[in-house]
């Protein structure tokens, strides 16, 4: 790898959303009331407007540069300085990542200036922007990224966002839970994330190459497969690989964590096209992408991944067959193709992976918005079989949203095709067939859902009720433009992808080759796999692919359009049982209450008990035998010490008492007293031993003093009341 070029602007990219989050979230309440909601939207369109425009500038200095010299960095300024750990708040531009920024620039900023028309009523319009904009914040904080630490900044931010932005209409019971329930299945996977950044930072370390920095772990990445630094027999590039796999299983929602992204829909409609599409669900994707260098020296891991991304195509898609929320099934639909781009990584198709991520952004996007622009005409109602017959009543709406559903089911010449058939072709030629068989069945299913959606939403008889129908319209074009932006990039996009067997040249392949040319891009291990082996096999899984989702299209047309069959008919299969379980998502959700849930509801119990009853009993007990001891200090100290000295307050009070009445006031009396003291002084030690004599001596001498101080001190009257200590 070359010596990146330097740059001082790409920490704007990111900092420009940033200062619009900051700007709307302390003043935007003020600035709502004062200046209106344009301002509002004008400083979180801007920032994002301004973002997109740096994110070009960077993408063509990037595409100016020699291949193998295509990397920008931007240090911005020391972050750790711990011992070999030295870590750096620094933004780095790559062929990948070039690509990443402008999908978040781009098709962010086209949701943030859909979210101007849907929610334009919303009281909270200043908070909804606020989040919007530092979401984009922090997905390019994840993208620009150039070292582990900085990435995992931005993921756990992405994380938080989307924690605010579906449960943004919080008064609802369905919206906090749907939040808490996102945020804490993505704890789980970030438990993995966290695991697997510190199995790579030990293993590099132990080998004397600890390093954070993307680049340098590249470099150095091959010590991991040391037998030394294995754990009990397991190697440690493995075990990174897997753990990081389980946090790109959260994020990216693949089997057994994606329950959260169905319910994420409980979030404003932009939200969930921000974050199906541009942002946080690719972040798992981009992520092993980025660590493609790990993930290849790991087979093991890689199967791991196939495998789960091949389940979850086709599992998601079974569910997206019965739902009639028409964002519903487009959340299932995401959740399947997120599979697909999981697939591509594990079988070593980096390259198709990525391509998936950028062609989903655009038809996704758009498709959410579609959406989004339907339930907006029909007053809010998200059920498919109350809808129909908007095709003329939103003709821009309809149009872009067939073009976005033709590219999802894979057909030819929408970019979906492209990127999707590439992964399967890369699956089946390196040798992964039953995985490939997976793929090919869930896109059959994928034409079939997207069908349905279609003919009940856009086709037939509209079926709300008389108000809703009175009330049909267009969406404003602040919300139409941004979808058929969309639509026209649905279309374009493919291009960079046509495959050599259709007279193509993989461009996105070839503009990502300085990235994975390290590891490899392709799915196998022959030159089957690079598209050029066996054409016509090529040919023939195109037309399977193809062929599989126009039966997909016509079975739907014949179910919901002509009616020609009945669903009830594949509804009544076994019973209904099938369609039951199907409609009820397997009852996954449940079974996950049923286990883990209440499995930690009762550990969380049971440490409650345990700490009430052990811990609280201890600190409790303890009290209470301080508590007694302090008692019996006290009784000591009130009834012994403070009586001793009571006794020997009133012993002296009554002493002095006794000694004042030495004090006649008669001269001759305190001459007497002389006299006889000195004449006992005379006699006394022939009677008295010598220390008894000592002790009377120093009393008379005391007594003496007393006297002549009472002799020329004044007189005072005695006192009237007596008191004690």
């Amino acid at each position: 790898m070359e010596h990146p070029v330097l740059v001082s602007y790409l920490r704007w990219i990111v900092l420009f959303p940033l200062l619009g989050s900051i700007i709307n979230g302390v003043g935007g309440a003020l600035i709502q009331k004062h200046l209106g909601k344009a301002a509002n939207h004008l400083i979180a369109v801007g920032a994002v407007g301004i973002a997109f425009v740096l994110s070009l500038v960077a993408f063509v200095q990037v595409y100016n540069l020699e291949p193998a010299q295509r990397f920008l960095l931007d240090t911005t300024l020391r972050w750790i300085d711990l011992g070999d750990l030295q870590v750096n708040i620094a933004f780095w531009v790559d062929p990948l990542s070039a690509v990443m920024i402008l999908v978040v620039t781009g098709v962010g900023g086209l949701i943030h200036i859909y979210s101007i028309g849907y929610m334009h009523d919303d009281d909270a319009y200043w908070r909804f922007f606020t989040f919007l904009n530092l979401f984009t914040a922090a997905m390019l904080t994840l993208v620009l990224a150039d070292n582990m630490l900085l990435l995992f900044v931005g993921w756990e931010g992405v994380g938080l966002c989307s924690y605010a932005l579906i449960g943004f209409w919080y008064k609802e019971q369905a919206n906090t839970s749907a939040a808490n329930k996102a945020f804490i299945v993505n704890r789980i996977g970030d438990a993995g994330f966290t695991l697997g950044v510190f199995t790579i930072f030990w293993a590099l370390s132990s080998m004397g190459h600890g390093s954070a920095v993307f680049r340098d772990m590249e470099a150095h990445i091959g010590v991991l497969t040391d037998p030394s630094v294995a754990v009990f027999g397991v190697s440690a590039v493995t075990l990174a690989a897997v753990f990081l796999f389980i946090g790109a299983a959260g994020k990216s929602a693949q089997i057994p964590l994606y329950v959260w992204l169905p319910d994420a829909m409980a979030g404003p409609t932009p939200v969930s096209a921000l974050i199906h599409a541009a942002t946080m669900v690719t972040a798992g994707v981009y992520m092993m992408c980025r660590l493609h260098f790990l993930f290849s020296l790991s087979p093991t891991a890689l199967q791991l991944i196939a495998t789960v991304g091949a389940l979850t195509a086709v599992f998601a898609a079974t569910i997206g067959l019965a739902q009639n929320d028409i964002k519903k099934v487009l959340a299932y639909s995401t959740v399947s193709q997120l599979g697909y781009m999981v697939l591509g990584v594990g079988v070593g198709a980096y390259a198709a992976a990525f391509f998936h991520v950028f062609t989903h952004a655009f038809f996704k996007a758009c498709l959410f918005l579609g959406s989004g622009s339907v339930i907006h005409a029909m007053g809010d109602e998200q059920d498919m079989q109350k809808m129909g017959g908007l095709k003329d009543k939103m003709p821009t709406t309809y149009w872009t949203f067939l073009i976005s559903t033709l590219a999802l089911m894979g057909l030819p010449p929408f970019s979906g095709f492209f990127s999707k058939d590439e992964i399967l072709w890369k699956t089946f030629s390196g040798g992964h067939q039953v995985l490939w068989f997976l793929g090919f069945l869930g896109a059959g299913m994928t034409a079939f859902y997207m069908g349905r959606q279609v003919f009940l939403v856009f086709f037939g008889e509209n079926r709300a009720d008389h108000h809703t129908q009175e009330h049909l319209h267009e969406s404003p074009p602040v919300m139409t433009y941004p979808l058929i932006v969309l639509a026209v990039g649905t279309v374009l996009v493919g291009l960079l992808g046509i495959p050599h067997a259709l007279g193509g040249s993989l461009r996105f392949e070839q503009w990502l080759e300085p990235v994975f040319a390290g590891a490899g891009h392709a799915g196998g291990h022959g030159p089957a796999a690079h598209g050029h082996g066996a054409p016509v096999m090529e040919y023939v899984l195109m037309l399977a692919s193809v062929g599989i989702a126009l039966s997909g299209v016509l079975l739907s047309a014949r179910l919901y359009h002509w009616k020609t069959l009945s669903p009830d008919v594949f509804a009544s299969v076994g019973g209904g049982r099938l369609y039951t379980t199907i409609f009820n998502k397997y009852y996954i959700d449940e079974i996950y209450a049923a286990t883990f849930v209440r499995f930690s509801l009762f550990v969380s119990r049971l440490w409650s008990a345990f700490d009430r009853i052990i811990i609280d009993g201890i600190v409790d007990g303890t009290a209470k035998v301080i508590s007694g001891v302090g008692s019996i200090v006290g009784m000591f100290d009130s009834g012994i010490i403070d009586g001793l000295i009571n006794v020997a307050a009133n012993a002296t009070f009554a002493l002095g008492n006794r000694l004042r009445q030495v004090q006649t006031g008669g001269i001759n009396v305190y001459l007497y007293m002389i006299v006889g003291g000195v004449a006992v002084a005379q006699f006394l030690p022939r009677l008295v031993p010598q220390t008894l004599i000592n002790v009377a001596l120093t009393l008379i001498v005391v007594l003496a003093v007393i006297g002549l101080i009472a002799l020329f001190a004044p007189r005072r009257p005695a006192p009237t009341q007596e008191s004690t200590v």
